[in-house]
């Protein structure tokens, strides 16, 4: 495999030649489709009036939700209306659509559409939701051994609320699809999506049409994050509806702005803790409820919940734990998936419980993590076994390689020469599970078609967003055959190829897309290799002479013919009978009426997980790391600035170092955001007022460490996964959490004794009003 393949789309980005949505060229007679939002949090509709606004030049429509054939959706729980129709639930709900001939025209025209409302209270935090008792689905709960005796017994206890606000997605190409009218009632649409299959259901059952008539076609995104995982799917349907009522071609993409104000949210969390320990600072207990924000509908909420409570546990043992869920429901946009789904929140708040160990009993926090690490047949709290002794191997060689104890001893002088700049060391671990931990969402298919010049396409349910899946896909395949990867294409999503796709998300793309094309490929090499041994045992003059009417060869039957073992390497097929190339061997197998295509369908096994009981095998393995950060922090001013961060990551053996190092980075740098500078304002009424770069602050250069250091840690003990790969997408962002640890590090010097409650994201007004309480 060449392990230095660029990204696929890495000449074309660069050169502006790579399309999206919106880069394709208008149609004759194709639309512009914009949305009308609620510009309330909470009531009831009374009355909308726009006779007047379909007066303006150039409008063609305006439709609301009685248009719908079918006006419920949820990925989860089916309680979200697609246009509100009797009231809005939340500022930015979208209640109608406007079709025009132009964005003017469109623009024009919501400025005349009147909507009266009789406004009610807005529910805008947990803590009310919680109070009212107005929560999204049931409490769950993971409990092993007995919490409650063994927190009573402990050496020490300590409790507290960790509060973690939430994210923008911030994808540079805003929710984006293209409808187009077809013959017979059929519609084919291009979306900015990871999940084409739901765009393409949803669609189907909004307008009352039959999946066969729909086609969701995804060529890339310009990022999605999780934020075009459910939600890509409504604007489907907005743009779909104008398109089936008109019979005209219909583009709607949204501004960052609108984007911004309808989409959801990486989920607020509030975490309320009590952990016991003895005095090395070996944890016996700990009971954790988690409450999430779902917003005004479910969207993937619970899901979300259940994974924040799976990586409670992050890296460490807990012999008692109770952890206890439940999401709540608000007035603001529906909350949903964000990279890492639920993970960061239930790993923020266990490192953060071991650093409060570490300064209770004033010792290293390092010590601390060492001696709670997950050993090798240590089980989790919801019964997963530990297989393997990654983390401590992880924590050794980051403890080594980024000369923590000599840092940790020279940041003690640092910090006595000037109290107006102080220094802290920060540290944290990664356990992230892989899979979805709804057992059906793992499975994937592949097509992979080998054409008579040794070339190949593949089509897979994998959406490409930048993460360089499709890049990864092409090298198995290419690996493979023998041939270099220029000879793979990997075409554009598309569900009338690959039907009933899972989502690209849960960092599981690669793993399950590539292993169906594996798959595939070993399924048209057998047929080969077959072919190959047959064809070579021949006398040369025979060969190639099997065509329509010649006669005089007999056609090979290769389901009568014994599996052959062979290789292929560097356009060329090996067997036991000799050598050939491959375009040659493809040529024998077509003449012999041999297939050359193959679908491949791929499972991750064994996992299973009960929700009701909080137990199971919810994840086929799992991704690993660690960082150390050091951070400095001026008093006067708030103002931190990361001087370096150490990052190791377990990726078993990398399919790509290249698109690895960039999605660790990548990660890490977003995680950065959420945690230190993402912070999301709202007014009393419940309007979102971060709506754009000028008011919501995503790093800058001058937001990352100054010193960044990327290393993987050599693993080729995993067999589980396609070519021995782990998933990188995901588990990266929260090696940023060692950033937030050292913040708090750093304002621990300062308050000495007192206790430090630092919110998420520890922003430069929040540190000063931590150092000021």
């Amino acid at each position: 495999m060449s392990q230095k393949t660029f990204h696929d789309s890495a000449q074309a980005l660069v050169q502006g030649r790579a399309e999206y949505v919106d880069d394709r060229s208008l149609l004759a007679g194709e639309m512009h489709v914009d949305l009308v939002l609620s510009s309330i949090a909470c009531g009831k509709i009374k009355k909308m009036t726009f006779e007047e606004a379909a007066q303006v030049p150039g409008v063609l429509g305006i439709f609301s939700a009685q248009d719908l054939h079918h006006n419920r959706w949820g990925s989860i729980f089916k309680d979200q209306p697609l246009l509100a129709k009797d009231r809005v639930q939340y500022l930015g709900e979208v209640i109608l659509v406007l079709a025009g001939e132009t964005r003017e025209a469109l623009f024009q025209a919501k400025k005349l559409i009147r909507i009266e409302y009789e406004v009610e209270a807005a529910v805008l935090s947990i803590d009310e939701a919680h109070s009212k008792k107005m929560v999204l689905g049931p409490e769950r709960i993971i409990e092993t051994g007995q919490p409650d005796l063994e927190l009573q017994k402990s050496t020490h206890q300590i409790s507290g609320i960790i509060q973690l606000a939430g994210q923008d997605h911030f994808y540079l190409e805003s929710q984006a699809c293209i409808v187009y009218p077809k013959e017979a009632g059929q519609l084919e649409i291009h979306s900015s999506s990871q999940h084409p299959s739901e765009v393409q259901h949803l669609v189907a059952e909004a307008l009352g049409l039959k999946f066969h008539q729909v086609v969701c076609i995804v060529k890339r995104m310009g990022g999605g994050f999780g934020g075009k995982e459910s939600q890509a799917a409504p604007f489907a349907v907005y743009a779909a509806l104008a398109a089936k009522k008109l019979n005209r071609p219909a583009r709607l993409i949204l501004t960052k702005d609108d984007d911004m104000l309808i989409t959801g949210k990486r989920n607020p969390f509030q975490i309320h803790y009590k952990v016991g320990f003895d005095q090395e600072g070996k944890i016996k207990a700990l009971l954790a409820d988690l409450f999430s924000d779902g917003g005004a509908y479910a969207d993937l909420s619970t899901a979300i919940m259940e994974r924040a409570m799976l990586h409670s546990d992050n890296a460490y043992f807990l012999p008692a734990a109770r952890i206890r869920g439940q999401v709540c429901k608000t007035n603001t946009s529906p909350s949903t998936a964000f990279r890492g789904f639920g993970g960061p929140k239930g790993m923020l708040m266990i490192e953060n419980v071991l650093d409060e160990v570490a300064h209770h009993l004033k010792k290293d926090p390092l010590k601390i993590r060492e001696l709670n690490v997950y050993q090798k047949g240590d089980r989790t709290p919801y019964g997963q076994e530990i297989e393997d002794e990654v983390l401590p191997q992880l924590l050794s060689r980051i403890k080594s390689s980024s000369d923590y104890s000599k840092r940790r001893a020279e940041l003690v002088q640092k910090n006595k020469q000037d109290p107006a700049l102080v220094y802290g060391l920060g540290i944290s671990l990664v356990k992230f599970g892989i899979s979805f931990t709804t057992r059906f969402l793992n499975q994937g298919a592949a097509l992979v078609n080998l054409h008579m010049d040794g070339t190949l396409q593949v089509s897979t349910g994998a959406a490409e967003m930048g993460q360089g899946v499709n890049t990864k896909i092409a090298q198995v395949v290419a690996e493979a055959f023998g041939v270099s990867t220029s000879a793979v294409n990997v075409m554009p999503t598309s569900t009338e190829k690959i039907h009933n796709t899972s989502a690209t998300a849960a960092s599981s793309g690669a793993d399950i897309n590539a292993g169906a094309a594996l798959l595939a490929s070993e399924e048209i090499k057998t047929r080969l290799l077959k072919v190959a041994e047959a064809v070579l045992s021949r006398p040369k003059e025979l060969r190639g002479r099997v065509k329509a009417g010649a006669g005089s060869v007999p056609e090979l039957k290769i389901e009568d013919l014994p599996k052959v073992e062979g290789r292929f390497l560097d356009g060329r097929v090996e067997v036991p009978a000799g050598s050939i190339s491959l375009t040659e061997l493809i040529e024998e197998a077509y003449l012999n009426r041999v297939h050359l295509g193959a679908m491949g369908f791929f499972r991750y096994p064994g996992i299973y997980y009960n929700k009701e009981i909080g137990q199971g095998q919810p994840f086929y393995y799992f991704a690993n790391g660690a960082a150390v950060s050091e951070v400095s922090l001026d008093t006067y001013t708030g103002e931190v600035k990361v001087i370096r961060s150490d990052l190791l990551m377990d990726l078993g053996r990398s399919l790509n170092p290249g698109i690895d190092q960039g999605q660790v980075i990548g990660a890490f740098v977003q995680g950065l955001g959420w945690l230190t500078t993402e912070k999301l304002h709202y007014s009393k009424e419940g309007r979102l007022l971060t709506i754009s770069p000028s008011t919501y602050k995503i790093p800058s250069v001058h937001d990352i460490p100054r010193d960044l250091r990327v290393s993987f840690l050599e693993n080729d003990l995993n067999a589980k996964n396609v070519r021995g790969s782990k998933a990188v997408g995901e588990p990266p962002l929260m090696l940023a959490i060692s950033v937030w640890t050292a913040i708090k590090n750093a304002l621990q010097t300062v308050k000495g004794d007192s206790k430090i409650s630092m919110k998420v994201p520890a922003t430069q007004e929040d540190i000063l009003m931590a150092l000021e309480s």
